[in-house]
């Protein structure tokens, strides 16, 4: 099979740019990506993106205010967790030959609107649809924003286990630890457990710090094979395998399968875990992984990941991330940019540089030696496990 690899990226950063258009976000970060990978935007013949109007950029947008002239064009849904989803479409567009240098774009603008579940925010149009919105909501019952379908989640969790909820803290205090030695992260400032277990309760058993921090950010990374990628600029780092975001009666977005308060019967969760195609494919197996990148919209769903893809058995997880196991130094590092939780939430764009420049050497104070493999993964199954060209 042709291999694919990511080129170039480059990032705004993460915050408020209230004076900056969507459009001119997006050239920010498109520039930096094409200076990084050493091409020209009129080398550019494929565009992905993710999160547009009016939140980002729509693709026929994107193509025309940034003066792209491309041959394949895809444009995922206008709400989170489709960066690897949008990863992908690029992957196998070149793959088929439908384009020779493809543009993974995301503009993202969250500071501008209400919150979600407000008549203010963009998908609240879609959360009154026939069975509930994107994040599983439920109009009838007032259950209009994402923290309630996890809140539930994680009470069921927690009870089904008998595990403790402050156990959850550890992941928090992890990416904030992991933020303060990033400068791009807007959650810089300590946090010690205390400040963790008197943080105001948003819907119960969440916390406000276990729940992510809105930001505004643009992200573009560049994807080519890997006869191209050898012979540009940067260092490349290669799609190893990867695989879809699961759906079903059982799936829930924020949760393992048998979480979700909607679906179709609860069971006990056996995961694929090692046997995950991701793995199977690549044949590399949970502890071969350096680095964990996940989606963390809100803490839970760091432990629900581990345990889907086999870095621990369900139930297990709370307590396998204690002691500074998940941290910068311990045995898997999680997030070690501080994730959506201390980073800001970028809908996954933020871990998916992370990894770039962990792989790359290029991480800094928070660099971890020898680092050759890394997954993205999120609770509804989806991943990407992404190699070294040492490993590749």
């Amino acid at each position: 099979m042709t291999r694919v690899a990511i080129v170039g990226s480059g990032t705004v950063g993460f915050g408020r740019f209230p004076e900056q258009s969507n459009a001119a976000l997006a050239n920010r970060a498109v520039r930096a990506a094409l200076d990084d990978a050493g091409l020209d935007r009129k080398e550019i013949d494929g565009l992905a993106v993710h999160i547009g109007s009016p939140r980002g950029l729509d693709y026929d947008a994107a193509a025309r205010l940034l003066a792209l002239n491309v041959r394949f064009a895809v444009q995922s849904w206008a709400h989170g967790r489709f960066a690897a989803s949008v990863i992908q479409h690029a992957a196998m567009a070149l793959r088929e030959g439908l384009a020779d240098a493809v543009l993974c774009l995301a503009v993202i603008r969250n500071t501008k609107f209400g919150r979600h579940g407000s008549p203010g925010f963009p998908d609240f149009d879609e959360a009154l649809r026939e069975g509930g919105g994107p994040h599983a909501e439920t109009p009838a019952a007032g259950l209009l924003a994402p923290v309630g379908g996890a809140a539930m989640a994680t009470r069921r969790y927690l009870e089904r286990y008998g595990i403790e909820r402050e156990k959850l803290g550890a992941i928090p205090l992890a990416q904030r630890r992991a933020a303060a030695l990033n400068p791009l992260a807007v959650m810089r400032t300590p946090m010690l457990a205390a400040d963790y277990q008197a943080s105001a309760p948003i819907v119960e058993p969440l916390r406000l710090l276990d729940c992510s921090v809105p930001v505004d950010t643009a992200a573009a990374v560049i994807l080519a094979r890997e006869d191209r990628a050898v012979t540009l600029r940067a260092k490349p780092v290669y799609l190893l395998a990867f695989q879809g975001i699961s759906a079903g009666p059982e799936e829930f977005v924020f949760g393992q399968p048998g979480l979700g308060v909607n679906q179709a019967s609860i069971f006990d969760y056996r995961p694929a875990g090692a046997t995950e195609p991701v793995f199977s494919k690549s044949g590399i197996r949970p502890q071969d992984v350096d680095t964990l990148h996940c989606y963390d919209g809100f803490s839970p769903q760091v432990l629900w990941t581990l345990e889907r893809f086999g870095f621990c058995a369900p139930g297990e997880a709370a307590d396998w991330v204690q002691g500074g196991r998940v941290e910068i130094g311990g045995e898997l590092p999680v997030n070690t940019s501080g994730g959506h939780l201390s980073e800001g939430h970028s809908n996954g764009w933020g871990q998916t540089l992370e990894i770039m420049r962990q792989l790359r050497g290029e991480a800094g104070d928070r660099q971890l030696p020898g680092c050759r493999t890394a997954l993205w993964a999120t609770t509804l199954g989806d991943a990407i496990l992404y190699g070294s060209q040492e490993v590749a």
